[in-house]
């Protein structure tokens, strides 16, 4: 068992045959949250366990200490310390990084707004025979120096949290890097040397008043055109500080394929730039990339420990949630209080088993339709990839203008994400291979951009999800439906929420399709319509 104690806490459990994780947000419904006693019972109770079931439980934290048995909380659960290991931080996102990707040899680069002791960028080679670190950050040298902690800082200053540094990346695209032309960052060697000497929104007050750069006042949000200036600014020297890195470190390791994780490997713009550079041969980065996945990289670890072999457990997707029965849906659509239904807001609706939910649900989008789309086990990282979703058609700006204003309500600078056919991503995108995390954000093709213009950014790029018929069945079955309904094998794919964790239950769908405005909500085989 795993477990991340610090913010977006969560629990894993890993078996020789399986492999289960989940974050607390989902379970709580508060977003970020730390815990981990919810998803520890989730798992179990998913795999059929007990707790008496479970040799190791292997815990991280955030900070720069690391917790002790005694802080862990565990010894209220009957657990003795001989049955607890403390995993550093980075280490934990090593094991994700590597454990979850295709390569038998790896270099692996962690970059994170911090991990125990002072580490902000460390790397290691990754073969079989273990995790090895080889190098990291200048320990003398502090948090605000990091990568990470250096795109928080902008982050805060432009009035968001910490944890939404994709507002800034998104908002990067509308603004003019070369307004400001000092380095944010040198690179000596392997280590990175930030120009702020304080982290928080006070380090980039700092920076600007050394530098008399003007980024605008704290809090702007996107409504002050310097604000927009600094995040450009920011996200051009963050890509040109990580190509660095990436470079840097292959050269020591001598592997030019690269596993990345923490935090900042979620920035999907660098991403893109990262797996174009001359010396990567390829780029594996798992979607709980952050430290929504410090708890499988944990149970990972823990697995190891017990075993003596290294696991290796390529993915092909994110779903690491349970899947819920007919039963257990039916439960919810009959508002039955054993569900955990919570109605924010009663709307009365109709239900009804559909025989090709795919097929109907593509002709909805094709109509124009805002749909909710719940399949299978949930995603665990921060990306709806076909199982909690929502999905609008992307042929014209209206469904994407339809979705922000009557369900997500996010910032209108924010793009949302196209789902498309494997086989066909490559006419419509500028990929040469698979994209199925939406962790690459490539060139939207000159000749499709006017066919789908609802899911390209303003810069011409695209977060792409390409699709695997043979990993996702039914979302691959629907995209083609709209396909050939269309002419247009692409569908808009953003994460089934508002304002609250990505649903995890029928009973949060149900409750989220009511406080909403879409149009339809498909709840496995069953069709959810309002009066």
């Amino acid at each position: 068992m795993g477990i991340n104690l610090g913010h977006d806490g969560g629990a894993a459990l890993v078996t020789p045959n399986t492999m289960i994780a989940i974050g607390e947000e989902r379970l709580n419904r508060t977003r970020y949250s730390p815990g981990w006693q919810a998803a520890m019972l989730y798992c179990l109770r998913a795999a059929g366990m007990r707790l008496t079931d479970v040799d190791l439980v292997v815990v991280s934290n955030f900070g720069r200490f690391q917790a002790t048995p005694a802080e862990t909380g565990l010894a209220h659960l009957g657990i003795r310390d001989d049955r607890i290991r403390i995993l550093d931080h980075y280490l934990s996102h090593a094991y994700t990084a590597y454990c979850l990707g295709p390569y038998d040899i790896a270099t692996v680069l962690v970059t994170d707004g911090a991990g125990n002791n002072t580490d902000t960028e460390t790397f290691y080679l990754a073969s079989h025979s273990g995790i090895e670190r080889l190098g990291g950050n200048d320990p003398g040298r502090g948090r605000h120096g990091g990568i990470g902690a250096t795109y928080e800082a902008f982050t805060e200053h432009l009035g968001w949290h910490a944890q939404e540094a994709g507002k800034t990346m998104a908002l990067a695209s509308y603004g003019d890097p070369s307004a400001y032309l000092a380095p944010l960052f040198d690179v000596h060697d392997t280590r990175v040397y930030g120009r702020l000497e304080e982290t928080h929104a006070r380090g980039v007050a700092a920076f600007a008043a050394a530098t008399g750069f003007d980024f605008g006042p704290v809090g702007s949000r996107g409504d002050d055109p310097r604000g927009v200036d600094a995040a450009a600014y920011l996200q051009s020297q963050v890509e040109q500080v990580l190509c660095s890195l990436v470079q840097a470190v292959i050269s020591v390791t001598g592997v030019s394929d690269v596993c990345m994780a923490g935090g900042v490997a979620l920035n999907c713009v660098a991403n893109d730039k990262i797996r174009r550079l001359p010396g990567v041969s390829g780029l594996f980065v798992p979607p709980p990339a952050s430290d929504r996945g410090q708890a499988l990289g944990c149970a990972l670890y823990g697995l190891h420990r017990l075993t003596g072999e290294l696991p290796r457990r390529p993915i092909v997707t994110d779903s690491f949630g349970r899947s819920y029965t007919d039963e257990e849906i039916e439960l919810a659509l009959n508002r039955d209080p054993r569900s955990g239904l919570v109605e924010r807001r009663f709307a009365p609706f109709t239900w009804h088993r559909e025989s090709d939910v795919a097929a109907c649900a593509a002709q909805m989008l094709a109509s124009g339709r805002l749909i909710g789309w719940f399949q299978g086990g949930s995603e665990l990282g921060p990306r709806a990839l076909g199982n909690r979703s929502i999905l609008a058609d992307p042929r014209s700006t209206a469904s994407r203008d339809a979705l922000n204003d009557r369900i997500k309500h996010r910032e209108v600078f924010r793009p949302f994400a196209p789902a498309v056919p494997e086989a066909e991503a490559a006419r419509w995108f500028d990929v040469n291979g698979p994209s199925p995390f939406m962790l690459l954000a490539p060139a939207v093709l000159d000749a499709a951009r006017s066919r789908i213009p609802g899911v390209v950014h303003v810069d011409g790029t695209a977060r792409v999800q390409t699709v695997d018929p043979l990993v996702s069945p039914l979302f691959a079955a629907l995209v083609e439906h709209f396909g050939a309904l269309t002419g247009v094998p692409v569908v808009l794919n953003t994460s089934f929420n508002d304002h609250e964790p990505i649903v995890e239950t029928p009973a949060d769908a149900l409750a989220t399709f009511q406080a909403g405005e879409l149009d339809a909500l498909f709840l496995g085989d069953y069709l959810v319509e309002k009066i």
